[in-house]
């Protein structure tokens, strides 16, 4: 996956900040996913910024000076992991960070795929919900470790987190019980919903690939159009974070529709469809069911 150079003179413009003003522990988090879990998690206990903001591309994102002051004043830090977040450690080493370090995907079992010629790791793990439920013990071993007197309180919340992933995860496989295997097969603007068609037997491909810098060629497009058709594929999906001029080339071409806008890296702001990693869930399985239930 490609990189842009970061962090060139981030540091000389990175000065200390002052601590929080209220007694909340500070937690950065990379991604709005992330962030929403350790916000669940932590409760009242923590106060969470978030470095890629809401709609946001991580795989393109370029650190800030404000993010660096922002990590010397944390106390935790929750990164994904799984080399989503190529820009990390450099951030990390440059700001000095002293705290807690999660990795939130640090229990999960990683799928490769094929990019170009390369194989490589997939690192969008949170798309299965029971590798949500990993990424919330890690989150919550991490911030048992950093509060230690709200470490009951944290357990408490962590459960019944868990508990609510689980239910959506039993409510996702209710919904796509009714669509036939023969029927399951959706077209995104890039591959991020990997882990979620393994855990639902889903045929997905993505315009894009994993990586959101890496153009297609036109025979690629050609090749996805001919397969669209000859599939029966009814609608092409564009995320939040991704350009849908791509996409959107791409369904008129094979004469799919353009499907409902989907979450994948990165959840909407308040107020959106898409809001929490529950909702989510519950908004993008909503569209690909419709979607799916028109395949032929």
């Amino acid at each position: 996956m490609r990189r842009r150079p970061l962090l060139q003179g981030l540091v000389a413009a990175a000065l200390p900040v002052a601590a929080w003003a209220d007694d909340r522990i500070a937690v950065v988090a990379t991604i709005s996913i992330l962030a929403d879990m350790a916000a669940t998690v932590g409760g009242d206990a923590v106060a969470v910024t978030t470095l890629v903001p809401v709609d946001g591309d991580p795989h393109a994102y370029e650190p800030r000076p404000g993010d660096l002051r922002t990590l010397q004043s944390a106390r935790v830090l929750i990164e994904n992991g799984l080399g989503l977040e190529g820009w990390m450690s450099r951030m990390v080493k440059a700001s000095g960070f002293k705290g807690v370090r999660i990795t939130a995907a640090a229990a999960v079992k990683s799928r490769t795929m094929l990019e170009g010629r390369s194989r490589i790791t997939d690192p969008h793990a949170w798309q299965d919900p029971r590798n949500g439920v990993l990424y919330v013990r890690a989150i919550a071993d991490g911030l048992a470790r950093a509060i230690p007197a709200q470490e009951a309180a944290i357990r408490a919340r962590a459960a019944d987190y868990i508990s609510q992933i689980e239910a959506t995860d039993r409510w996702i496989q209710q919904t796509l019980a009714a669509i036939p295997p023969s029927r399951r097969r959706i077209i995104t603007s890039h591959d991020a919903f990997g882990y979620f068609a393994a855990r639902y037997g889903i045929t997905m491909r993505g315009v894009q690939g994993i990586d959101t810098e890496a153009e297609p060629s036109a025979r690629d497009i050609a090749t996805l159009s001919a397969q669209i058709r000859s599939d029966h594929i009814k609608a092409v999906f564009v995320e939040n974070m991704t350009d849908p001029r791509l996409a959107a080339t791409l369904a008129k071409e094979a004469g799919a529709a353009l499907g409902p806008k989907v979450y994948s890296d990165a959840l909407s702001p308040p107020g959106g469809p898409a809001a929490t990693y529950l909702a989510m869930f519950r908004h993008n399985v909503t569209a690909f069911a419709q979607a799916m239930a028109a395949n032929e």
